[in-house]
């Protein structure tokens, strides 16, 4: 299996692959999802380990990440300042004081494609890109709205077709 390892090819790759997506999107609600969990999460644990998210960040330039109370303390903590510090400076806060969200994209936090929160980063950080967890099908919108601008996304997408057989 060669990788394909460039954000410009995928970013291209993406745009003459939007129909052929679609497509695959339909064809992938007909499966088994457990099959489809299984094969996703067997593509993750191979494709993962050979994509360097660092010399990419891309994920940081382009996710809305969602915080917790919980989080926002932790991070207080580890970078020695209030929470209510921490919220001014690096959270946006819904209208209903129900939601929080990281203020900008890209991530505060991303320096020369690493995160310099890393271990104290947020949950939709830790999980992105959710190839590891289970009910795939149930996240195509957001797998595929990711699929130009994340390697591994990508790579494990053109991987499933092939293991599938599928072709348009």
């Amino acid at each position: 299996m060669k990788l394909t390892t460039t954000l410009t090819e995928i970013a291209l790759a993406a745009e003459e692959k939007e129909a052929e997506n679609l497509a695959f999107r339909s064809f992938l609600q007909s499966q088994d999802s457990n099959d489809i969990d299984g094969l996703v999460q067997e593509l993750d644990a191979l494709i993962t380990p050979q994509i360097d998210c660092t010399s990419c960040g891309n994920c940081c330039r382009n996710l809305m990440i969602n915080v917790t109370e919980d989080e926002v303390s932790a991070l207080a903590t580890h970078l020695n300042t209030s929470n209510t510090e921490l919220k001014e400076k690096y959270i946006e806060t819904g209208s209903s004081n129900d939601r929080m969200i990281i203020n900008t994209i890209p991530c505060h936090f991303l320096h020369e494609n690493r995160c310099t929160i890393y271990e104290h980063r947020f949950a939709g950080c830790r999980e992105f890109p959710a190839l590891h967890l289970p009910n795939f099908n149930k996240r195509l919108f957001t797998t595929f709205t990711h699929y130009s601008n994340c390697l591994i996304i990508y790579n494990v997408v053109e991987e499933m077709k092939n293991k599938l057989s599928f072709h348009q």
